[in-house]
């Protein structure tokens, strides 16, 4: 089977395309150049995508004994990831892009040019596993590495896609990777992870945003209020807050019961942020919209397996969810916190990925106790 591997420059791409090797595909190594001015070198484990990664990747190839070639997705990549979580910051959403950059550029983008070339699958370094089901389809699980596992920001692959991908490092353990990179001779065996946003690289996102946005802030201050509307403090813009955020409040005043402050609710148009005590946060229900669903679409689902995760590394929740006319409905059995409309819900049952929805609206009220949906 001729495979593409994509490799980052870190470790676990260059064990994947190792393994595809060893495998007896035909494997071919790119590199995406995702920065449109890419720096020489990370900051530490911060950002990927650097001159750097790319120098590393190509090693990493001449070592493994594969041709390699760099591809300059930075356009697709500006238009499709980083205009998209502008967007959605500036309208008061929290958007992941390691999940857009999944779903529009490593299996969309490259698959789609991969498969024009004549190849058949493209390789990644993702932890999460394949498997044929009863029914033929392929179903994607979890690592069983959970600390690894990255079938979260996978959970926006469809079943075409899923056909053409290949998860070498599902079945092991990241101190496992390293140890086979370091045997295989592969000089990233000790390169750290990268973390955060790639193409923030210092880290400081609302500081990011300023600069990016600049006129296009839907604000460049405001006040921040607590759920009785009293000005509690000053802020530099709308779309440096997310739901749940506690630090980089600047608060004048102190909360009467002397407990720290949660962001609840952002309202870019009218430029303020609303804050108030954690169990204020505590989100029994959510309504999700444009699903990806790994294989055949559900209806409803329901029973002892049935969870949603809703950060890239955060717990799973018990819940029912239901699907009617493309909306997807979840009802958590035990409450999640600080959950922000432009996240996803992953579903999972058990530990196979069902889909992915994009959070629209959030309701703080048990269903016993529910009269109308309160959102956000």
């Amino acid at each position: 089977m001729k495979v593409l591997a994509a490799m980052s420059g870190g470790v676990d791409s260059a064990v994947a395309a190792a393994r595809a090797a060893e495998a007896g595909h035909d494997v071919t190594g790119i590199h995406l150049a995702l920065s449109r001015n890419p720096a020489s070198y990370r900051s530490g484990a911060r950002g990927c995508c650097t001159i750097e990664d790319a120098n590393d990747a190509r090693r990493a190839a001449d070592v493994i004994g594969i041709p390699f070639y760099v591809w300059d997705l930075s356009d697709r990549f500006h238009d499709d990831v980083v205009e998209d979580f502008m967007a959605e910051y500036a309208a008061g959403r929290t958007p992941n892009p390691c999940l857009r950059c999944n779903e529009k550029i490593k299996f969309a983008a490259v698959l789609d040019r991969a498969l024009g070339l004549g190849f058949d699958a493209v390789a990644t370094g993702h932890y999460a596993q394949l498997r044929t089901g009863a029914d033929g389809l392929i179903e994607m699980h979890r690592a069983v590495d959970d600390g690894k596992d990255q079938s979260y920001v996978l959970g926006v692959l469809d079943q075409e896609q899923l056909r053409h991908a290949l998860f070498p490092l599902g079945g092991s353990t990241k101190s496992d990777v390293r140890a086979e990179a370091a045997e295989r001779g592969l000089l990233v065996a000790d390169k750290p992870d990268s973390h955060d946003i790639c193409f923030v690289a210092d880290g400081d996102t609302p500081g990011w945003l300023r600069e990016k946005l600049g006129d296009r802030a839907p604000n460049q201050g405001g006040a921040i209020l607590d759920e009785a509307g009293v000005e509690l403090g000053r802020h530099d813009g709308t779309y440096g807050f997310t739901i749940g955020q506690r630090k980089g409040l600047r608060l004048g005043v102190p909360a009467p019961d002397g407990k720290p402050r949660f962001v609840l609710d952002i309202e870019p148009v009218a430029g303020t942020v609303t804050v108030g005590p954690r169990e204020r946060l505590a989100v029994h229900g959510l309504t999700a919209i444009r699903p990806r669903w790994c294989g055949t679409p559900p209806a409803r689902l329901d029973g002892p397996g049935v969870t949603v995760q809703l950060r890239a590394h955060g717990d799973e929740h018990r819940a029912t969810v239901t699907v009617v006319d493309g909306t997807v409905e979840v009802e958590l059995l035990d409450p999640a916190y600080g959950i922000a409309p432009g996240q996803a819900a992953v579903i999972y049952d058990g530990t196979r990925v069902v889909g992915s929805a994009t959070i629209v609206s959030t309701s703080r009220a048990p269903l016993e106790s529910r009269v109308s949906p309160v959102t956000r």
